[in-house]
C-alpha cells in the first residue's frame, strides 16, 4: 500500500514538473539577418542565405579519382572501418583558454576561458527517440557511443547550444539528463520543440548575440535545413552554427552545413577564427549525392571553408566509430579523404585530428 502511494506521488510530481512552462527570450540584434520565404505556400519559413537559381552550386574543388587512399596514421580493423587515428595531435600555440572534449559525431564539451562548461549538440546516443527505437528495432548500427558524461559533469553544465532539430543533433533524452540548471541557446523557432519543465531558453537570429557571464554567444548562418516531424514542419525553425567570443579569442562550431559564401561573410564580420569545429561527413550518397553535398560539407569543402574563415586550427567532426554513417562510405572514409585532400590542396590550415573521447586544451 505504501509502495503504491509512493509511486503515485512520484508520478504526480513528475507530471507537475513537466507542466512547468519554459522561460523563453529572443535575441534579435540590430545586425541580425533573418531569411524567410516572402509568399506562396512556404511563406514565413526560413531559408538559406545563398541559393543557386537553378540546380546545385559550383564548388571550388571536388576530389576525383581515388579519394580514400589508406593513411599510415589511420589504423583500421577493416578498410576505412573501425579505426583509430594514431598520428601526432599537434596544435598551434594559440593560448585561447578554451579546452574541449569530442564526445562523438557533432557533440562537444567545451570549457571556456571564464570557467564555464558548455555542450554543443549533445546527443548521448546516436539518435533521439523515436529514431533510436526504430534503429534498434531494425537491428542496424548498434555501436557503443562513448564517452558517457557522469551526472556530476552534466550538472556542471552552464549552457547548451543546439544547431538544429534533426534527431542526431537535438535530443529530448539528453536534455532530460542535463536538466534545468543550464541555459539552452537555440535558433529562432526551436523553443517550440523543447520539452516543458521550466527550462531557461534563449532563441537567436543569425548574427545576434547573447551574454553568458563574460562570454559572447553569437548565432551564425549555416547552409542546411530544419525539420523534426514527418510532415509539414520543414524549415519552420531556423538552423545555424555558434561562435563563442571571449575577449579576442573565438571558437566556431559550424553545425551541419553545406558550403556557401556564408563562411567568408563570417570572417569579414568577426576576423580570423581561432578554433574551428567543422563537419566533414554525410556528404556521400549513391543515388542522391548532389543533395547530400548541398547541405553537408565534403572534406575538401571544409578545408576551403577553413581557409575562408581564417581558422588558426581546424578540428573535424562527423566521422568515427560511433558515427551512424548517414551518407558515408565507412566510419573513417571522411577522415581519409580529408587527409588526402589536405595534401592535394596543399592546405595551410593546421588540422587537429581527434578520436572520439579525446580532449585538448588550446
Amino acid at each position: 500500500m505504501h509502495c503504491r502511494r509512493s509511486l503515485a506521488l512520484i508520478a504526480v510530481f513528475s507530471l507537475a514538473a513537466c507542466s512547468i512552462p519554459n522561460r523563453v527570450q529572443q535575441q534579435i540584434s540590430e545586425q541580425a539577418v533573418i531569411e524567410q520565404v516572402a509568399d506562396g505556400e512556404h511563406q514565413g519559413r526560413y531559408r538559406n542565405l545563398y541559393r543557386p537559381t537553378t540546380g546545385y552550386p559550383n564548388y571550388p574543388v571536388t576530389c576525383s579519382g581515388d579519394c580514400y587512399p589508406a593513411h599510415p596514421a589511420v589504423v583500421c580493423k577493416a578498410p576505412a572501418q573501425d579505426c583509430q587515428y594514431t598520428g601526432a595531435q599537434r596544435a598551434p600555440e594559440l593560448k585561447t583558454g578554451y579546452s574541449l572534449q569530442w564526445l562523438g559525431h557533432a557533440s562537444f564539451l567545451v570549457n571556456t576561458p571564464d570557467g564555464q562548461q558548455l555542450l554543443f549538440d549533445p546527443v548521448f546516443g546516436q539518435f533521439d527517440w523515436p529514431v533510436s527505437w526504430a534503429q534498434h528495432l531494425a537491428g542496424i548500427i548498434k555501436r557503443p557511443y562513448l564517452p558517457k558524461l557522469t551526472a556530476e559533469q552534466l550538472a556542471a553544465t552552464d549552457a547548451v547550444l543546439y544547431s538544429h532539430l534533426h534527431y542526431d543533433h537535438f535530443s529530448h533524452a539528453s536534455i532530460a539528463q542535463i536538466g534545468t540548471g543550464a541555459t539552452y541557446y537555440l535558433p529562432l523557432g526551436m523553443a517550440a520543440y523543447m520539452p516543458n519543465g521550466g527550462y531557461n531558453i534563449v532563441e537567436q537570429a543569425w548574427y545576434s548575440k547573447s551574454k553568458q557571464g563574460e562570454l559572447n554567444i553569437h548565432l551564425m548562418p549555416a547552409h542546411h535545413f530544419n525539420s523534426r516531424k514527418l510532415f509539414n514542419d520543414n524549415n519552420r525553425a531556423l538552423w545555424g552554427g555558434w561562435l563563442l567570443e571571449y575577449a579576442d579569442k573565438t571558437l566556431f562550431f559550424a553545425g551541419d552545413t553545406g558550403y556557401s559564401a556564408h563562411f567568408s561573410d563570417i570572417q569579414q564580420r568577426y576576423g580570423d577564427i581561432d578554433i574551428c569545429l567543422l563537419p566533414i561527413a554525410s556528404y556521400h550518397h549513391e543515388t542522391d549525392g548532389d543533395w547530400y553535398r548541398y547541405v553537408h560539407t565534403t572534406p575538401e569543402d571544409a578545408l576551403v571553408a577553413a581557409a575562408e574563415l581564417g581558422c588558426k586550427v581546424m578540428i573535424p567532426w562527423g566521422y568515427g566509430n560511433a558515427s551512424w554513417q548517414m551518407g558515408d562510405i565507412s566510419s573513417h572514409s571522411p577522415l581519409l579523404r580529408l587527409l588526402h585532400m589536405q595534401q592535394q590542396l596543399d592546405s595551410q590550415v593546421p588540422l587537429l585530428i581527434l578520436n572520439e573521447g579525446d580532449s585538448v586544451a588550446l
